[in-house]
């Protein structure tokens, strides 16, 4: 390889603009087309004009991966690095910092060839601006954060929408094109303030409407109407009755485990008559599903098991005297064991609190060590369109048709990504599974996301890659990595290659 080709090769990290009067740049990296002074950034701040070339801010990202535990890396910027620390058969190049394609017929920014487990490899990266793109909030917690399919605002603007709640979570869906481009600028721009700050595990205030607030940060318990979350329920209140039923009997005459959902009622359920319990003769209200399943005893919210009750009692419909009995030892606990009341009949088969026997509380607790905690998990969620694809080959359905074959490995900043099927290259990734910063933006405006491509050098030769374009991993270690940042591999994420043979 020449001087010449070690110049070209750095610049695969940089765009060269056109050049305009008085060293203006005119940036084309994205369909802004800022015009950029000399010594200045675009208005993402991700281009600058540095001696009239067009250059990333942000350098380059290597993963590697240390022979052992404890390895040394790089430090990055350090002057006398003499390309050795790396090993090329355990760096993966990211596409973090990489650049972009726009405007999408240009060869991806680093096309990189390497070696692994006797296979000629090629990895295709790179920062994908993403319009086509959204964020999915997974929270763990019992409490009603708002209606299904009700507004989510950021500063007053919405940004998405309260989706199907799933087991012990709530879902939201943020984001969006129709958020991004199809309502006013400062819609669009809050929604890719809020997606860009969920990306980078941020904390963000949200409203819902006709329901809370909630602040959300990735692996954070979430914050509801200023109150941290604690627990996630152990399962819902029939579910609750099954797992700790054989726990209660002789210690409790019945137990009510309330729930926005299915709430359970101990001596009526399946696991009660298994048990060969005493019917208690208390009736729940709401409308009755199976034996011992109550649906919608009371409204969505913030209190006992997700409903709006504070007062446990008050979703007692009635105690049969021909049944019930003075004496009759009553539980009702919530599905995570943060509330809970304990209460004896009276002689007048009305429920008295009573101090709660330490057998019965041992059960309670029990729940709450069952409950995993309460957290926020954030996924970043895109579909791979033109751009992307003809960056890496000139017939961009040849590599739709590979990834979906699984013969094309997709990452995002070297984390694993959950392909949807059918068609398109949709994909959905733990954004704290990508190394630090690896989201950025422009102002259209849309996200920028890293993407890599990874398959066998002969098949990316047969989808019509761009063969001219690729370089070595040697060649990266040595003319790009002595300016990148060199991170170490993220714990529990695959390795996008087979691992070389001792």
């Amino acid at each position: 390889m020449t001087a010449t080709d070690h110049l070209s090769l750095e610049a695969r990290s940089k765009k060269f603009g056109a050049a305009e009067a008085d060293g203006i740049l005119r940036c084309d990296a994205c369909p802004v087309l800022c015009r950029i002074r000399p010594g200045r950034a675009g208005a993402c701040s991700r281009y600058a004009n540095e001696n009239g070339q067009l250059v990333r801010t942000d350098p380059v990202v290597l993963l590697a991966k240390t022979v052992e535990d404890g390895g040394k890396l790089v430090e990055f910027g350090k002057n006398d690095w003499d390309g050795q620390v790396l090993d090329p058969s355990r760096t993966f190049v990211t596409a973090i910092g990489a650049g972009t394609t726009y405007p999408d017929y240009k060869p991806a920014p680093f096309i990189v060839s390497a070696e692994h487990d006797g296979v000629d490899t090629v990895t295709v990266v790179t920062e994908g601006i993403f319009s086509y793109c959204g964020v999915k909030v997974k929270i763990d917690t019992d409490r009603h954060l708002g209606p299904e399919a009700a507004p989510i605002r950021v500063n007053g603007e919405q940004v998405g929408h309260v989706t199907t709640a799933e087991y012990g979570s709530q879902m939201l869906s943020i984001g969006g094109v129709r958020h991004l481009t199809g309502g006013s600028k400062k819609e669009g721009n809050v929604t890719c303030e809020t997606m860009l700050k969920l990306c980078a595990g941020e904390a963000v205030t949200m409203t819902i409407d006709g329901g809370h607030e909630v602040v959300v940060a990735a692996n954070q318990a979430p914050i509801v109407d200023g109150k941290p979350e604690q627990r996630m329920r152990v399962g819902c209140g029939s579910a609750t009755v099954g797992i700790f039923a054989k726990q209660w009997l002789g210690h409790v005459d019945e137990v009510i485990v309330v729930d926005d959902h299915i709430t359970g009622v101990l001596t009526e359920h399946q696991a009660g008559k298994v048990l060969d319990m005493r019917q208690a003769g208390i009736r729940v209200r709401g409308r009755k599903s199976t034996p011992g399943r109550y649906f919608q005893v009371a409204n969505p919210g913030i209190g006992w098991g997700g409903t709006d009750i504070e007062d446990p009692l008050s979703i007692i419909q009635k105690i049969d005297p021909a049944v019930a009995w003075p004496g009759l030892r009553l539980l009702l606990t919530s599905t995570t064991g943060e509330h809970f009341l304990y209460c004896v009949l009276d002689e007048n088969l009305v429920p008295q609190p009573a101090p709660i026997p330490d057998a019965v509380m041992k059960v309670v607790d029990r729940i709450g060590e069952n409950c995993e905690p309460s957290l926020c998990t954030v996924l970043f969620m895109a579909g791979a369109g033109g751009s992307l694809r003809a960056g890496v080959t000139e017939n961009p359905v040849l590599l739709t048709r590979s990834v979906a074959s699984g013969e094309t490995r997709v990452t995002m900043g070297g984390a694993p990504v959950y392909l949807w099927p059918g068609g398109g290259i949709t994909v959905m990734a733990d954004v704290t599974k990508l190394p630090k910063n690896a989201f950025g933006s422009v102002p259209t405006p849309a996200i920028v996301a890293p993407i890599e491509f990874t398959l066998p050098r002969a098949l990316y030769e047969q989808l019509g890659g761009h063969m001219e374009d690729i370089v070595t991993i040697d060649d990266i270690l040595r003319d790009v990595a002595p300016t990148a940042r060199i991170d170490g591999w993220i714990s529990g994420n695959p390795w996008p290659f087979p691992e070389a043979r001792s």
